[in-house]
């Protein structure tokens, strides 16, 4: 995997360009850290890579919500328990 900067985005887009179907991921950086991911895509596969990267990212956001939960001691819940939090939220909401 290769890393770039926002810089050289600006100053060699067409470098790239060139170079992203063989590197196939591409990191982004600004500062040092990692911004964004570039990936090749073409109107066969748009869907398909879309679909891909949200089911990962929901994926990733229930890993952290779980480790949340266990930090907190409240992995072990019972159905019962985990309804009656959504009802008390649902009410405060209303």
């Amino acid at each position: 995997m290769k890393f770039i900067t926002v810089r050289d985005i600006r100053t060699s887009p067409a470098k790239i360009w060139k170079q992203l179907p063989a590197e196939q991921e591409m990191v982004i950086t600004n500062n040092g850290k990692p911004i964004a991911l570039l990936t090749p895509l073409s109107g066969e596969t748009l869907e398909e890579t879309l679909s891909s990267v949200r089911s990962a990212r929901a994926a990733n956001a229930v890993r952290q919500l779980r480790k949340i939960a266990q930090k907190a001691g409240i992995d072990h819940m019972t159905d019962a328990e985990i309804q009656a939090e959504i009802d008390m939220v649902r009410r405060e909401r209303s």
